[in-house]
Parts: structure tokens; sequence; C-alpha cells
């Protein structure tokens, strides 16, 4: 997802923070062409500029425009190459000169709570279960499923990512289990517990009735346990969790500083840090909820339990949004996951769940494990100031997940089988359809997210797809002139394809423009250089304010992503497109008056896919 721009180490624990989360050695088919990837390289500042400015274009003025090219010209003729020299000097220095930066600067300096503004939900397909007994034995096999995932991680022998021909950095496997962010006043700290360093983690953490359990999965002889073992420990928590905890995980929806704050007076007492940092090393949480209310919309339902936990009416508090990946099972089949964002992008996160549920339905067993040690709840003592600021993040995270509208919906009429039968690509179709969807309500273009990966880069991370351009703004306004043919349509539509396509092929090889602005505006402040003023230009700043924030997020399984806007006045889109229907999960703010509901926005959606369809069909009838 977008992310809008704008400390103490656990020594005892053999964490390791940040540049340094890499392995020892380099080894087996997993890393074999690591070394090999390019670095993430500094574009050229013309091309940079010449781009901006093709972006700018259908968003302002022609007055604005000639504004706007003598910003460039002024920024390409003043400090600008400066700014680019010192970057370059830098990117020599670094494997990726973009990815420390960007780990501070979109995760972990930000104050705002990670809930819904950072973290992403998934929805899984429904469980077939609505029992404690078939709860017990689907989290049992998920979890199996993460350990056979895990050792194919900690021996490097998972097979090399490729886009297309192109292979990608593996690198974010590494580091996506047993990771975690610890609030700090000012700027969180990232942590991650590698499985080639000292005493690796060995266990996951349970949360059930808001009680937190550390519980083993390997045994003595330090093999992971089988699904009867698991199973085995998973009964061991219910039995000692019966009663109700104080909602601890509440705190993880807090704003980071409230949070940090409290973080500080919890661990002035010994059993609370400890408790804490069971927590934070452990591989993943598991999150075993009660069953959810009874609701009209079942997806959008469990969705919100994937995204935010739904209150501190619902299970927000059987939750610890700050973990890498926690799973949620419920009792009556929602089941889905949460994840941290400093840590990685979506797809190997995907990667991890499609595995997962493969497994559940088909995965083999293994031998048990010897010796396995009994669960233990995690206790903690709360002062009178933690519980004061535990109150406080009740009634904020109330206020936080009460705002936030989403709809989760499966569109059916059809799904890439369609664009590919027109040999057109089916994301830049599915982005066009939502610039339209905008447009037809809003009556403007604005600026448009979209994550595009630049992992055949050591290290990289994500780029930004500017979808919205001159050629989708000329097929978004035919659309709503009658006067335009069928065929016109549909050709402005190709173009907008086109476009588009042409723009992510750019973005995630290295050619996108908003890194790069992002890499000259930190180096002058590094180096204590007055912000150019292009970079604080209004039209500048509106074209990449991102009131359309979007993801592909394609999955084996019928899954969904889904996470909330990154302006009050914005959507959050994600999709999964399937070669039958698309997945959606579409979010906006109920508190913003300038912003359609969810459910009406996701309509406006399927609305412009069809009529996308109606005229690419029509045009290849008239053409026979």
């Amino acid at each position: 997802m977008a992310r809008q721009i704008g400390k103490n180490s656990i020594s005892s624990l053999s964490a390791v923070t940040m540049t340094s989360t890499q392995p020892q050695k380099l080894k087996g088919r997993m890393f074999s062409v690591q070394a090999a990837l390019p670095k993430f390289p500094v574009a050229p500042l013309k091309q940079t500029l010449d781009k901006y400015l093709q972006t700018l274009r259908p968003l302002v003025s022609d007055q604005e425009f000639e504004q706007a090219k003598k910003l460039c010209e002024d920024f390409k003729n003043g400090v600008g190459p400066e700014l680019q020299a010192k970057l370059i000097e830098r990117a020599g220095k670094h494997t990726n000169w973009l990815s420390d930066w960007w780990r501070n600067i979109a995760y972990l300096d930000v104050r705002e709570p990670c809930v819904i503004n950072s973290n992403p939900g998934v929805l899984f397909p429904r469980g077939n279960f609505n029992d404690l007994e078939g709860q017990l034995n689907y989290a049992s096999r998920l979890i199996a499923g993460l350990l056979d995932y895990k050792v194919m991680i900690d021996e490097q022998t998972l097979p090399v990512e490729h886009l297309g021909k192109s292979p990608l950095c593996m690198m974010q496997y590494y580091q996506v289990l047993s990771a975690c962010r610890i609030p700090r006043v000012n700027k969180d700290e990232w942590v991650c517990f590698p499985p080639d360093r000292p005493n690796p983690p060995r266990h996951i953490t349970v949360v059930y009735n808001n009680n937190f359990f550390e519980v083993p999965v390997y045994g003595s002889d330090n093999k992971p346990l089988n699904t009867s073992q698991l199973k085995g420990q998973l009964e061991h928590v219910v039995k000692q969790g019966s009663k109700q905890g104080p909602p601890l995980g509440l705190f993880t929806l807090e704003y980071r500083n409230n949070w940090a704050n409290a973080y500080q007076n919890m661990c002035k007492d010994e059993t609370n840090r400890r408790s804490l940092e069971s927590i934070q090393r452990s591989i993943v949480v598991l999150c075993l909820d009660q069953p959810n209310p009874s609701s009209t919309d079942l997806r959008t339902g469990s969705g919100q339990q994937m995204l935010h936990g739904a209150g501190s009416g619902g299970h927000s508090g059987n939750r610890w949004f700050d973990k890498t990946i926690q799973f949620v099972v419920g009792q009556d089949g929602s089941c889905g996951l949460n994840y941290e964002h400093t840590t990685a992008e979506g797809p190997p996160i995907v990667q991890l769940m499609d595995h997962c549920l493969d497994y559940i339905n088909k995965g083999s067993d293994w031998p048990a494990a010897d010796q396995v040690t009994t669960p233990k709840m995690l206790q903690f003592n709360l002062s009178s100031d933690v519980e004061n600021s535990l109150n406080l993040a009740k009634e904020n995270a109330d206020k936080l997940v009460s705002d936030l509208d989403l709809k989760v919906f499966t569109f059916e009429d059809f799904g890439k089988d369609f664009p590919k039968s027109q040999k057109v690509s089916p994301d830049s179709f599915i982005q066009n359809a939502i610039q339209l969807a905008y447009y037809r309500h809003h009556k403007r273009p604005v600026g448009t997210y979209e994550s595009g990966s630049i992992r055949m880069f050591q290290l990289g991370r994500t780029e930004t797809i500017r979808s919205c351009s001159s050629e989708s703004v000329a097929f978004t306004r035919a659309m709503l002139d009658p006067a335009v043919s069928d065929g016109r349509k549909a050709e402005l539509l190709r173009r907008a394809i086109d476009s588009h396509k042409q723009y992510t092929n750019d973005a995630i090889s290295g050619k996108g423009i908003d890194r790069h602005f992002l890499g000259l505006a930190l180096t002058a402040q590094e180096h204590n250089i007055e912000l150019p003023k292009l970079f604080k230009n209004r039209n500048f700043i509106f074209s990449k304010t991102w009131r359309i924030s979007t993801s592909q997020v394609p999955a084996k399984s019928e899954s969904v992503m889904f996470f909330g806007p990154v302006v009050p006045d914005g959507y959050g889109f994600c999709y999964n497109p399937q070669e039958k229907c698309i997945l959606f999960g579409v979010s906006s703010f109920k508190s913003n008056d300038k912003t359609l509901p969810a459910a009406e926005m996701s309509e406006l959606v399927a609305n412009s896919l069809r009529d996308m369809k109606k005229v690419l069909s029509s045009s290849v009838k008239s053409s026979l």
C-alpha cells in the first residue's frame, strides 16, 4: 500500500536491527543469484523531471503546468545537479541507497497508528468449521504449514522468485518470520531474530481471550512439532486461557508515542519486560478468536476482523499488530492475517500464505518431535499508569475502527480471462476501471498510487506507479460523453492501458520518479541544504497526494488484501485477479464528507469494469 510521506535494542536476545539483518552466509538456491542482482540505480535527473511533468499534465491547468516547467528548469539549472551528485555518491556506498531511508520514513518515523494506516489485512477463504474443535484443527494445520515453509527459509532452499525472466531479491523472505516492531518515542525500533544467528526463536505467540501464551513449536531435538502435537499445544492454551485477560493488544492500535510511553512504563517491571520480549522474538502471532457477531455482509465483517479486530467490543484486544505476521483463526470459520509493513511487501506474505493454505488442504504430516515443552501463559503486572494508558488506548482504538468503512467483495462477471482475451494487461485494465469509477463521481483526476515492486534490485522495496495519466483522463472523459462512439472509447481505453503498462515497466526497472525525488529531498535534509522550491510547490505536493491508493496482490487462493486510505479524503483499493473473478477490498473514511461509502465506490468499480468490457467487446465485433 502507499505511505503518504510527509532507541534501545534487545541486546540479550540475539536480535539484529536495521541493515545488518542479512544472512551470515548466502547459500543454497534461495540466494543463488543475490550477489549478481543489480543495485538500485539513481535515475538521470532530466529523465525524472521530464516524467514528472508528464504525470502532472492531466492534473493541473495550462498556467499551472507552465509554472511547473519553470520550476523544473530552475531545479535542473540550480541545486538539482548538486543533490544528484551527492545521491549518486551515497549509492556507491550502500547496497541499496534507498532501503534504510525508506524503512525509517515510510514506517518507523510515523507516529500515526500502524493499524489501518499501514498494516494490511488479508481475508482467507472461509474455513469449513464452526466450533472449537474445527478451529483448533485448522489452526494446527495452519501452523504446521508455516513451519514447513520456515524449514525452506532456514535452509535457504526456497526457489528464487522471478518477474518474467528477471530474478528477484529474496531478502524479505529471510526477515519475514521472527521480526517485530517496538514502540519508541519519536521513532520506533525494528528487530529481527534470524534463523542463522545464536538462539533462534522456537516458539509462537498464541492469543486467546486476550491472554498471551508462549507456545513452543519445536521439540528438544530442534524438529518442528507435527500437526497432532501442535493441536495438543493449542488445547493447553484453551484450558489455561478460559478467563478473559486484559485487552493489552489495544496498545498496538495506539498512536505510536502514546504506546511508546506506556511501553516504557510496562518495562519498568521485569515480568512485563520478559513477557513483551517473548512476543517480540516469537516466530508469528496466532490469534484464536471467539465467534463473530452475525452480519448481513459476512465477508466484509470478517475482513474487519483481519484489518483491525473490530474494536474493544470485538477482538482488537486479542491482537498484537506490531508483529510482522499474525494469523487470525475465528471459531466461526473467519480466517486470515494481518501484517506489519516494515519488514516486507505483500508478495512474500502471499507466497507464505498460499503455501500454508495449500498445506491445510493437502499437506502430509511428519514424525513427532521429541520432548514437547508445555505452553505457558505470559504474565503482566499493570500499574495504575499503565491501566490509564490502556483506557486511553481503548478510546482511541474505537475511534479509529469506527471511522473506517470497508467493503470486501468478489466481482464475478469475469476475471483476468477477459482482458487477456483482448491482449491487454489485466492489471492495467483494472487500474483504468478504478480511474473511471473515481472520475464518475468526483469529476476530476487525482494523484494515484499503485505499488510496483523493485525487487529485481538488491534489497529493493517498492516504487510508485502513477496510474493517472493524460491517456487515462482522455478515456474516462470519453466514457462519460454519450456523443463518443464505442469504437473511439475502446481506442482510448487501449491507449490508457498501454500508457499504464509502459509506466509500470519503467517503475519496476528503476525508472520511476517518486523514490528518486524522495532521495533528493532527503539528501538536501542530510546536508543542511534548503528544500528546493520545486518540492514545496503546491502542485508538486498535489501530484503525490494519493487520494487513490491501490495495490494488486495476486494469490493462488481466493484470498484478498485490504488497507485504509492514506489521506482523509481518499480511498484504498486492493485486488486479487483470478481467472474467472476479481476479489476486491475497498475502503474510505466515514468522517469525510467528500468520499463515498466503500460499498458505493465498489459498485462504481464493478459498473466500470462491465462498461469497459462492453466497449472492448463491441469494438471487436464491429471490426469483424
